[in-house]
C-alpha cells in the first residue's frame, strides 16, 4: 500500500493516464463528436451543462481548446455556446489541477531547480490569481502546461479557478463568437472575432519572446570569471 502512495508512483498513473487520454483524443476526436453527433431535442439548460461536462473532460485530455470553443459557438450560438465553453474550460483546469496536486506535486517539486521554472514556482505560489489570470488572458502558455504547473507549484484552488473563469472570457467568447457566425464570414461579428483572435495571438508571441528574452538576458551579460594571471618561475643563472 505504501509503495502505490510514493510519490513517483502517483506521477508515473498520471503519465500513463495523460497519455492513454491523449491516445484516445487521436483516435477518437471527441471534439468532432460534440460539434456533429450532439443529440437532439434536449433542452438547452440540459444540454449545455452536458456539453460543458464533455467540454472538461476533453480539455483535461488534451484537446485543444479553439477546436472546443469554435463547437460550442456552432452548436449553441453566442451566448448559450460561452456559458458553455466557459463553464467546461472550468471544469477541465479543475480537474487538470486536481490531478497534478494529488499526483504530480509531492515528486515534482523538489525538482524546480532552474532559474524560470523557480521565477514562475514564486509567482504562482506568491501570487496565485494575479498570475493565473495574466496567463488566460495572454495565452503564451498552453493551458494543459499552466493548469500543471500551477498544480505543482502552491497556488490556491480558489485563486485558480476565480483567475481562469475570468481570464479565459476575452478568448473565448472571440472563438465562440467566429463559430457561431463560421456560416457567414463576411459579417461583422466573424471579422472582428476573427481579428481579435489574430491580435490577441500575436501580442500573446511577442509577450513570450520578450520574456524569454529577458530570462536569458543576465545569463548571457554574466562576466566571465578573472582568473589570476600565471606567473611562471624565473629561470635562474649558472
Amino acid at each position: 500500500m505504501s509503495l502505490l502512495l510514493a510519490p513517483w508512483t502517483r506521477l508515473s498513473l498520471l503519465v500513463v493516464l495523460l497519455v492513454a487520454a491523449g491516445v484516445c483524443v487521436l483516435v477518437y476526436e471527441p471534439q468532432r463528436m460534440l460539434s456533429q453527433g450532439w443529440p437532439t431535442g434536449l433542452p438547452v439548460g440540459v444540454a449545455v451543462l452536458l456539453f460543458g461536462g464533455a467540454y472538461g473532460l476533453c480539455t483535461a485530455a488534451f484537446v485543444p481548446r479553439p477546436l472546443l470553443n469554435l463547437a460550442a459557438g456552432a452548436v449553441f450560438g453566442a451566448q448559450a455556446g460561452l456559458v458553455a465553453a466557459v463553464g467546461g474550460t472550468v471544469l477541465g483546469a479543475g480537474i487538470s489541477f486536481g490531478l497534478g496536486r494529488v499526483m504530480g506535486q509531492e515528486a515534482l517539486r523538489p525538482l524546480l531547480r532552474g532559474r524560470w521554472l523557480k521565477a514562475a514556482d514564486a509567482q504562482l505560489s506568491g501570487h496565485g490569481f494575479r498570475s493565473v489570470l495574466a496567463v488566460r488572458i495572454f495565452p503564451g502558455v498552453p493551458f494543459a502546461a499552466a493548469n500543471y504547473l500551477a498544480a505543482v507549484s502552491r497556488c490556491g484552488w480558489l485563486p485558480f479557478l476565480l483567475a481562469t473563469a475570468l481570464g479565459t472570457v476575452p478568448n473565448t467568447a472571440a472563438y465562440v463568437i467566429a463559430g457561431a457566425s463560421a456560416s457567414s464570414p463576411g459579417s461583422p461579428a466573424f471579422l472582428v472575432s476573427f481579428g481579435f483572435i489574430t491580435v490577441s495571438g500575436a501580442v500573446a508571441a511577442a509577450v513570450a519572446w520578450r520574456g524569454r528574452h529577458r530570462l536569458a538576458g543576465p545569463a548571457a551579460h554574466k562576466p566571465s570569471p578573472v582568473h589570476p594571471p600565471v606567473v611562471g618561475a624565473a629561470p635562474h643563472g649558472p
